[in-house]
């Protein structure tokens, strides 16, 4: 009898190990063939020129989606989100820099566009908001922290009959 559980544990591991190694090659192979998903629908929206392409694709990856607002005109399939796309390609097309169509989407949408933002007077309280939550939150906490519980109120007469009344019957 001690045979047959040695030979059926052999098969219990022969089929579960050779499981889980197909099931973790599987999701290797799932992991290395993944490639980031960007937002280009249409083909033709592509650059034919590699280099060119990769450039419009650093640019866009730079620039607000203003529809989604947390996510770049490379990710987002908003149909604002494919216009920004196509005025990029169109100016890495005509051989403009990649400041200079930063330059131009800025001037255009203002600051906001930019997914990091410089820091500017303009920007000042974009950036400083958290800090002054913080500061903010401390303080409360501080001074409600500070404060002592009111006394409690004294009994009053038919509390107090009650009260004696209950420990009467307890």
């Amino acid at each position: 009898m001690t045979r047959w559980f040695r030979f059926a544990r052999l098969k219990r591991q022969k089929f579960f190990g050779s499981f889980f190694q197909k099931r973790t090659a599987f999701l290797a192979l799932l992991l290395f063939c993944s490639a980031p998903a960007y937002a280009v629908s249409d083909p033709s929206e592509m650059l034919p020129d590699a280099a060119q392409e990769a450039r419009a694709e650093a640019v866009g990856s730079q620039l607000r989606c203003l529809v989604c607002q947390n996510e770049s005109i490379e990710d987002s399939n908003a149909g604002l989100a494919r216009d920004l796309r196509a005025i990029v390609r169109e100016q890495v097309k005509a051989g403009r820099s990649n400041q200079q169509i930063m330059d131009w989407m800025v001037a255009r949408y203002g600051s906001f566009v930019r997914l990091k933002p410089p820091f500017s007077a303009s920007t000042f309280l974009l950036w400083a908001t958290p800090f002054l939550a913080l500061v903010i939150g401390g303080v409360a906490a501080f001074l409600g922290g500070r404060r002592s519980p009111a006394a409690p109120l004294p009994l009053t007469d038919a509390e107090r009959d009650r009260l004696a009344e209950l420990s009467r019957t307890a």
